[in-house]
């Protein structure tokens, strides 16, 4: 008989598992219309970009659809059952959190120790990110059908997308900024593995289902 050769684990699957495939191609899926949304966005706001392009109606049409479908990776995503565990996770602030944010604003710099599977600035950034988007949705609507709402509430709605917009993109920046200095966080959103090594360090109050914790360390962020 021929002997069965093994199959090869895929590259990182000898590390910890961070994120199922769903939510990796939640997280892929949502950064991919927003930077769609964000590009179209500066060639309808910047003139030097709009000349660039000139089919103003196209853009609007792309800029409008993909707003729309931000939300729709994350509803679907809801159907995991570890996805809805995260988002429980990264809604929940813990007395770890408190002095990890402490920390950052007095030292300027973040504490690893204070985190769990998400540390305070991840939570901040979901929580931003989600009410934002549910903002930027409201008012793109009233501009997008402008029937249905008065002048004032239209100039109002545009006044808040605009500036909020600006704001998204200065917080979008610093987010990526921080995932370029950390490759091990960028690869654990690609392949959903991280090194355990790197868990212990950056993450050490995360209790993953095939670690018990520690004695004399509580189990915050436990799943």
């Amino acid at each position: 008989m021929t002997a069965v050769t093994p199959r090869p684990k895929p590259a990182g699957a000898t590390g910890l598992r961070r994120f199922t495939r769903a939510e990796t191609w939640v997280h892929r899926a949502v950064t991919w219309l927003m930077g769609v949304c964000v590009a179209t966005g500066a060639f309808l706001y910047v003139p030097q970009l709009a000349e660039i392009v000139g089919r103003r109606r196209l853009l609007v049409t792309v800029h409008e659809f993909s707003g729309i479908a931000v939300p729709l990776p994350v509803l679907l995503g809801l159907a995991s059952r570890a996805f809805r565990a995260d988002t429980g996770r990264l809604g929940r602030f813990h007395p770890h959190d408190w002095r990890w944010l402490r920390a950052a604003l007095r030292h300027r710099r973040r504490e690893p120790s204070l985190a769990g599977k998400f540390n305070a600035g991840q939570k901040l950034y979901a929580a931003f990110a989600t009410g934002a988007l549910l903002v930027m949705a409201g008012t793109g609507v009233v501009m997008w059908f402008p029937r249905l709402a008065p002048l004032v509430w239209r100039t109002g709605s545009t006044f808040v997308h605009d500036w909020l917009a600006l704001l998204f993109a200065a917080v979008i920046t610093g987010h990526v900024w921080f995932a370029v200095q950390d490759p091990e966080a960028r690869r654990g959103l690609r392949t959903g593995y991280v090194p355990r090594w790197w868990a212990r360090e950056e993450h050490p109050l995360w209790r993953p289902p095939d670690e018990q914790p520690s004695a004399g360390r509580p189990p915050a962020d436990a799943p």
